[in-house]
């Protein structure tokens, strides 16, 4: 995992404006590197936090940058058919990428059909015919209660993969659906930018971790080559809610 990138802090009030702050950043960034480049690779992320930046993007950001001559990746899925209510494909598909009339081929859903491992090695091979240098223009990930990010878990074997860029992991009994396919830090620490979202007070000490220096949590042990960027909430960053 690279070591020189510490984290920039954007803490807003509230979900909304740390929403409008990281969809600000992104139309940003997608429309220098499509200017740049021709093009942009994007990895999105599952999980309830995600879904108003998805909102914005969709609506009040649809004009404000090239979206469809972006190519659209998913940071983990859950082993579910693509129209199941837990798909991270379906919730993204539904609020992202139906309203930007994103064309299907520049879309590369995780498929787990015949299960993870199998899934995740058909994903690696997209993600190596894709992005030949193993690098995302941005990577969008959410950060869980107990530290997770994608689906790299407390205690998976996961979090030392130094070569997969994808792999099968299942996660706890407490979830609906434990069987994932994930991206790794290989790849994820090879990206231009991270934007991790966390917003609400049980993300604060995850936060508080991460910001007092402690990599115990795999979301904190993300640190890509290029920007790394933590959207919080006031929530997230002091542990008091708005009626605190």
């Amino acid at each position: 995992m690279a070591e020189s990138v510490a984290p920039e802090l954007v803490v807003a009030p509230d979900l909304d404006q740390l929403s409008r702050a990281a969809a600000e950043r992104a139309a940003a960034i997608v429309s220098r590197t499509v200017a740049d480049r021709g093009h942009c690779t994007l990895a999105l992320s599952g999980g309830t936090t995600p879904r108003t930046l998805y909102a914005l993007l969709a609506g009040e950001y649809r004009l404000a940058a090239p979206w469809r001559q972006a190519e659209w990746f998913w940071g983990d899925e859950r082993c579910v058919p693509p129209d199941h209510a837990e798909s991270n494909y379906r919730a993204a598909r539904d609020a992202l990428l139906v309203p930007l009339r994103i064309p299907s081929g520049m879309v590369h859903r995780i498929d787990c059909s015949g299960g993870a491992p199998a899934g995740a090695t058909r994903y690696e091979a997209v993600l190596r015919d894709r992005l030949p240098a193993g690098r995302f223009d941005l990577v969008l990930l959410g950060v869980g209660a107990d530290g997770h990010t994608a689906s790299l878990f407390p205690g998976s074997g996961a979090l030392d993969e130094r070569e997969r860029w994808a792999v099968a992991v299942t996660g706890g009994p407490e979830l609906a659906v434990r069987e994932r396919v994930t991206l790794t830090y290989p790849v994820l620490d090879r990206a231009r930018a991270v934007f991790l979202l966390a917003a609400g007070a049980g993300k604060h000490p995850v936060v508080a971790r991460m910001l007092a220096g402690d990599r115990t949590d795999p979301a904190a042990r993300v640190r890509p080559d290029g920007a790394l960027v933590w959207f919080l909430d006031e929530a997230a960053r002091t542990g008091r809610t708005a009626a605190a």
